[in-house]
């Protein structure tokens, strides 16, 4: 559905993702993962627009062939149907739960796109999709919450439900499940199982647990370089990858991991 040829991101002296090849197919979950400041988030930007990239080319499935979507910029990506998610929560707090979706659904609706704050009976297709797209996330009893008053688990429900919205081929979420409880992941994980089921996933996740539990493909940057991808117990018997990233990587069964290391910066602008 996406794919990379070569792409490289430079800052100045620093080459925050470099050449790298990677393809995303059809209802494929493959998981990004990798020290921080190893490029993901880097490499999230450049997939959809927000960062040009130095070299090398992004390019979409549709219409049963590749387009070259390198210069488009972020909107014009999102119409084209990559969706995303964020590390930090990207909602509007006083809004409701439903008025969120609502307005993220006509955002994506074309012609009405740009009338966001207009009277929301005006446009019922995207109250009705909102209210979908709630129930499929298990937040339909919240639809009129103000999003402030969520729980964090519920707020990153509610981004995925975000990311849902105008029906995308191809989802990037960003750590979704960072500062959730132990108790709720195990429901964010469900969701995203669900959800990858009928799009394209590509996850960037600190939890090695839920990493290995429901990525269907693994994907390992270190210092802005693609060093493995594949299935997920060959990713992790990879002595580069163990070198890197995962040494002393244990499956828990509280679902915690010891190569949780979220909180450095990357250099495009976002913990990864």
């Amino acid at each position: 559905m996406i794919r990379t040829s070569d792409l490289t991101k430079r800052f100045g002296g620093l080459t925050a993702v470099d050449g790298v090849e990677f393809e995303l197919g059809e209802n494929e979950l493959c998981s990004l993962i990798g020290p921080n400041g190893a490029g993901k988030t880097t490499f999230f930007n450049l997939l959809t627009g927000t960062l040009a990239p130095t070299a090398g080319s992004v390019e979409f499935r549709e219409d049963g062939g590749w387009t070259d979507v390198t210069d488009d910029d972020p909107h014009e990506t999102a119409l084209r149907g990559v969706h995303r998610s964020y590390q930090i929560s990207n909602l509007f707090p006083t809004a409701t739960t439903l008025e969120n979706v609502r307005v993220a659904a006509q955002a994506h609706g074309g012609v009405d796109s740009w009338k966001l704050w207009r009277n929301a009976d005006a446009f019922e297709r995207y109250e009705r999709e909102a209210r979908a797209i709630l129930d499929r996330v298990g937040l339909a009893d919240e639809a009129d919450t103000p999003a402030e008053a969520l729980s964090h688990g519920q707020k990153r429900h509610l981004e995925v439900a975000i990311a849902l919205a105008g029906d995308p081929d191809v989802l990037l979420l960003d750590e979704p499940t960072a500062g959730v409880s132990s108790d709720a992941i195990d429901r964010l994980v469900e969701l995203i199982r669900s959800v990858a089921e009928d799009h394209a996933v590509l996850l960037v996740e600190h939890n090695m647990d839920v990493v290995m539990d429901v990525s269907d493909r693994v994907a390992v940057l270190h210092q802005g370089e693609l060093i493995a991808d594949g299935p997920p117990n060959a990713v992790r018997e990879d002595s580069a990858v163990q070198e890197a990233y995962l040494g002393g990587y244990e499956a828990d069964a509280t679902g915690d991991t010891s190569t949780d290391t979220s909180g450095d910066a990357d250099p495009g602008g976002e913990a990864a």
